[in-house]
């Protein structure tokens, strides 16, 4: 399976600058029909607590550029967005896109930035996703869940994913935390992680992408660098089978 990660400089709280520059993106890397395109947290406004301006109702104008997008490229398409839930709250969301356009899952994020203020904006997510993507079973996270090895571990126990998604707006001065991170989560849970970050700056931060992609014994194959720009590889599963049939440790994984 192909999956390319895309990091730019977004603009801050501009839906429609930010779709154009995604399309742009997209197009330039011209993504062979159903590759899984990922997206950063929050890609549409950047990492922005103003929540009652920027949170959609479902169906609002992201949910259906990303719908769109997704169908007119056959892509597999997953980004952040923040989403006004049922219950009149927003969460803080990873929404995925199959090539016809359709939602096929959501995650919210279990752990919002609290140290930054978003758990006084966002409510928390309650549970992990996995879901079904071109034979590869997928688990999304949103940024700091990073730091929180019992949510991967937890998705290993119940539905072994092949491959974890991390999509972020994580900062500069603590992206050597990142890369470590990600390669932890490959080795522990014998998965791909593709990480993906973005780039430039907001009214607090800075950013500096580095979005990678590890296979599942840590090592990194590849890396976007520092500038906006894609990472991107081709997902070996027969070898990762064979990997975890060999070194079943995952059996021994066991929830308390």
């Amino acid at each position: 399976m192909n999956v390319i990660g895309l990091q730019y400089d977004i603009a801050w709280e501009n839906k429609s600058a930010n779709f154009n520059t995604v399309h742009r993106l997209i197009a330039a890397n011209r993504p062979p029909s159903g590759s899984l395109v990922v997206l950063p947290e929050m890609f549409a406004t950047g990492f922005s607590m103003n929540a009652e301006a920027i949170a959609e109702d479902y169906n609002g104008e992201t949910e259906q550029f990303l719908s769109r997008t997704a169908k007119e490229f056959g892509i597999g398409l997953i980004a952040g967005v923040a989403v006004r839930s049922g219950d009149g709250r927003a969460r803080n969301k990873a929404l995925m896109f199959s090539p016809d356009g359709s939602l096929l899952a959501y995650y919210a994020k279990i752990k919002p930035f609290r140290p930054g203020g978003e758990a006084e904006h966002y409510t928390a997510g309650e549970r992990i996703t996995v879901f079904d993507f071109a034979d590869c079973r997928v688990a999304p996270f949103i940024c700091y869940d990073l730091r929180f090895p019992e949510l991967f571990r937890q998705a290993a126990a119940l539905e072994r994913p092949e491959l974890f998604i991390v999509i972020a707006s994580w900062p500069e001065k603590r992206i050597h935390h990142w890369r470590r991170l990600a390669q932890a989560r490959a080795i522990e849970n014998q998965a791909y992680v593709i990480a993906v970050n973005r780039v430039g700056t907001d009214p607090f931060y800075t950013y500096n992408g580095n979005s990678i992609i590890v296979d599942p014994q840590g090592d990194i194959i590849a890396d976007a660098g520092e500038k906006e720009g894609s990472v991107q590889a081709a997902l070996d599963l027969a070898m990762l089978n064979k990997y975890r049939e060999g070194l079943p440790f995952l059996d021994d994984l066991k929830l308390l």
